[in-house]
């Protein structure tokens, strides 16, 4: 779980909930189900206009994945460092078909590190492999992130929802106030509840969740490109002393990889 994901979403609702018990004795004046089905329901039928159902329906898997934590850390990019430099000890040992034997496990979990594994053994340069797995990158991050741009659009629109629900409101109470001019105050508050309803489902949740979503992504494409440059290095034959440095340039200083240490500890 992530769980600064879940107590920062917990706190924002918290302080919204304390400013207003604080505030005031009728709690209750912040409930109305009118104005949560209009953000609500305006906000989704709105996106679903706008795209395609599949990707709604993924940026929606993409706001639970938020509450789970992120599987590439600051640990995983130094791992695949030394995983990268323990092939180039194998193929400087047994060549291609030792790589193959050893990486075996790994191709069938990671399907791009299988995908860059298999353009290894097949013999293309390093070059050729740099050129293509940085087009599978950049395309895999641009369908990824699709869900991102939905949930910003989201959050866009849910405000613009907000302000229709309270000029609905509005033109209810002055529909009613030349009958009732006593009621004018109490209508004003429960119109603009559903302004309030759309900034917070906005601002509390939707645009927050793009933000992670865009982050996380940005994380994948860059252990990718890391990745990528490591196979290349192997493609090329470079010594497991020249990818350690020259995947060690990609990652902060407190991240490095050390053959020596490796050397050491075994």
């Amino acid at each position: 779980m992530s769980f600064a994901t879940i107590l920062g979403t917990l706190m924002g609702f918290a302080l919204f909930v304390g400013s207003v018990v604080i505030s005031t004795d009728n709690y209750l004046v912040f409930l109305d189900l009118a104005s949560f089905v209009m953000v609500i329901g305006g906000t989704f039928a709105a996106t679903f206009v706008s795209f395609e159902p599949r990707y709604v329906l993924l940026s929606l898997r993409g706001l639970q994945s938020i509450l789970f934590a992120n599987k590439v850390g600051r640990g995983i990019l130094t791992q695949e460092v030394g995983r990268v430099i323990r092939w180039g000890y194998i193929i400087q040992k047994n060549g291609l078909p030792g790589l193959e034997a050893d990486a075996g496990k790994v191709r069938k979990q990671d399907r791009f590190l299988g995908f860059g594994i298999d353009l290894v053994i097949s013999g293309y340069t390093g070059q050729e492999i740099r050129e293509i797995l940085a087009t599978t990158v950049e395309t895999t991050f641009q369908r990824n992130t699709t869900q991102a741009d939905i949930l910003r659009s989201m959050g866009s629109t849910a405000p613009a929802f907000g302000m229709i629900g309270t000029l609905v409101g509005l033109i209810i109470m002055l529909d009613k106030m030349a009958s009732d001019p006593s009621k004018l105050g109490p209508g004003m508050a429960v119109a603009l509840i559903t302004t309030l309803y759309g900034i917070l489902f906005a601002r509390l949740i939707l645009l927050p969740a793009a933000s992670k979503v865009q982050q996380r992504e940005e994380i994948v494409r860059f252990r990718n490109y890391l990745v990528a440059e490591g196979l290349a290095l192997l493609a090329e034959r470079k010594s497991p002393r020249y990818i350690q440095d020259r995947m060690n340039a990609f990652l902060d200083p407190s991240i490095h990889f050390s053959i020596d240490k490796m050397r050491g500890n075994s």
